[in-house]
């Protein structure tokens, strides 16, 4: 019976230990580097830049780097996020003040049906593009695990700003004036 008990022991602490270690995996913190490297003064480039994503509405590029040269505010979003629903209008608003100073407001959905985004940016008239990222993979790049999420991009196409829920004025503020910049 002794010798039973370290068995049963080191059993037990095996799988405590694999299971302390698929609550790790599963349960990671967001990547938050960029913001990191905002805070330090040190913006980063704004990854996977060149990644083409389907047009999901209005006209423009299909990838950030194609945008060089302008001001970006890029905005993911999803149709059900009622954060998205209500920031919506005023980000049509800032898109007609930030469009005469090249810059641009650029849309990205994701975790959505193609035919609710479509309705979304519809019913709330969005002049802005709109791209689609299918599997995530650009949003994720980013470290977004939320929506609404936000990021000021410079001309240079370095992130300046986030805003990781839904933008407030201050936010607002800062894009106006980084696109009067010139």
């Amino acid at each position: 019976m002794k010798s039973f008990v370290p068995t049963v022991l080191a059993t037990l602490a095996g799988a405590a230990l694999l299971g302390l270690l698929i609550y790790g995996v599963t349960h990671q913190a967001p990547k938050r580097s960029l913001d990191q490297a905002i805070a330090e003064g040190n913006p980063p480039r704004a990854p996977d830049a060149t990644t083409k994503l389907p047009m999901l509405s209005g006209s423009g590029s299909e990838s950030l780097a194609s945008y060089r040269g302008k001001v970006v505010l890029l905005d993911f979003w999803a149709s059900w996020c009622v954060d998205c629903q209500e920031e919506a209008h005023q980000l049509e608003g800032l898109q007609h003040k930030l469009e005469g100073h090249d810059a641009t407001i650029l849309g990205v959905t994701y975790q959505d049906v193609s035919k609710d985004s479509r309705a979304f940016v519809k019913q709330y008239g969005l002049s802005y593009p709109n791209l689609r990222d299918g599997n995530g993979k650009f949003v994720n790049s980013f470290g977004t695990e939320q929506l609404p999420e936000n990021f000021l991009i410079d001309r240079e196409g370095k992130i300046v700003d986030i805003a990781r829920g839904p933008v407030e004025a201050a936010f607002v503020k800062r894009a106006l004036a980084l696109a009067d910049e010139a």
